[in-house]
Formats: structure tokens, sequence, C-alpha cells
């Protein structure tokens, strides 16, 4: 009698860390994908600065920021002195007093608010760069905000 409840209790046993390892593994396995879902999400988002679409949509901005945005794009534009060091400092104080202009009139709220900070912050980084005794440093973060500045209407409108 004693070896028919052992060998029961056993194949009891048995069952459940059969079916226990098999839960683990599919947790695992569904731990893994979400894992790889995220590291994917925040590559993306990475990429972008954190910055994402509504839905697959462009953000509704303030006219006052596209506006800015516009102007700091035009600035660039205008500027010809890539070959000189010091002219990078006037055009930072340029871009400076526009890149202020946008917070000031900005009336943007939520999630649109949000996306755009995501959108400045990188700016605001730039800026700090731009200006530099070393004229490659200058010119590559003349060519970084050039290239941020035209992402913009990918995200917003």
């Amino acid at each position: 009698m004693k070896r028919i409840i052992l060998k029961v209790t056993a194949m009891i046993l048995l069952v459940g860390l059969i079916y226990s390892c098999e839960n683990t593994t599919k947790e695992n396995h569904d731990h893994e994908q979400a894992e790889k879902v995220v590291k994917a999400e925040e590559h993306h988002e990475s990429e972008n600065n954190g910055i994402v679409l509504d839905n697959g949509k462009r953000w509704i901005a303030n006219p006052e920021t596209t506006a800015g945005i516009e102007n700091m794009i035009n600035i660039l534009n205008s500027f010809n002195e890539k070959e000189n060091v010091e002219a990078y400092g006037k055009l930072t104080e340029e871009l400076k007093s526009e890149f202020t202009m946008i917070f000031e009139k900005c009336t943007m709220t939520g999630e649109a608010h949000n996306q755009l900070h995501h959108f400045l912050v990188p700016i605001k980084n730039l800026l700090e760069t731009l200006p530099s005794s070393d004229l490659k440093q200058c010119q590559e973060s003349f060519g970084n905000l050039n290239k941020h500045l035209a992402k913009y209407n990918e995200y917003f409108k």
C-alpha cells in the first residue's frame, strides 16, 4: 500500500513539475518577446530622440512654434561663413533668440507638447556645441542641427 501511495505521489509531483516547466518556458518566451519589442521601440525612439507620431499622424503644433523652426532653418540656410570659426558664435546667438521665442510663444499642451519637448532637447544641446574654437566641431554641429530641424515636418504640422 505504501508503494502505491509513493508511486501516486511521485506521479503527481512529476506531472506538476512538467506542467511548471512548460509554463516557465512559455513565460520566459513571452518575457523574451516582450523585451525584444520594448528594445525595438526604444531603439526607434532613440533614433528619433524619443519622438513618436500621433497614431501614424503628425502632431498639430501652434503656428508660432512652426514659424520659429522655419526661422531657424532660414537662419542656417543664409549662413555663408562656414569657414569662419568666430561667425558660429554670432550664428548661435541668432538661433538662440528664435529658440527662446519658441518657448515663450508655445501654447501646446498634452502629448503634442511632450513630443515637441523631445524634438527641442537635441536643438538645445546642439546650440551648446555650435560655438567652438574648433572649426570642425562647429561645422559638425551646424550639419547636425540642420538635419534635425529638417525633420520637424515629419512629426509636426
